[in-house]
């Protein structure tokens, strides 16, 4: 079922349940880190592995953790949960070298898909749909 309006717990940092899938693989529902200073979805390697995923060389980044590879792949994502969700079909994401990272849900598209509210004083995190 496709939600207008998602609202998740949140404690010590902004986590929104996403599972991947490509090619008759998925994983489970995983917490991605919710990342407003990040353009786009960032994914450990492993991950990628396991999907079978096909990477295209992006370049090296310099991140807090130190110069790391960046590859492009393509995938679909689910939002949400179990029975609340929303679906984003061939997306690009971009993959880590590093296996070290969590799964970054950086502006692309989640921000321009959502008004984002952050309710740390109800432990509340809101994603609002934008209707055109």
């Amino acid at each position: 079922m496709e939600l207008s309006e998602f609202i998740f717990d949140y404690y010590k940092y902004p986590v929104i349940p996403v599972k991947f899938y490509f090619d008759g693989k998925e994983t489970p529902f995983i917490d991605a880190l919710l990342d407003s200073g990040g353009d786009f979805i960032v994914i450990p390697k492993p991950i990628a592995q396991y999907l079978g995923l096909k990477l295209k060389k992006a370049g090296s980044v310099d991140t807090a953790g130190g110069e790391t590879m960046l590859y492009k792949a393509i995938l679909n994502m689910i939002i949400g949960k179990k029975n609340a969700c929303r679906t984003y079909k061939d997306i690009e994401i971009h993959v880590s070298g590093r296996n070290d990272i969590p799964v970054l849900l950086g502006r692309h598209p989640i921000f321009e898909d959502y008004e984002i509210i952050f309710q740390k004083k109800n432990n509340k995190l809101i994603l609002r749909f934008f209707s055109p």
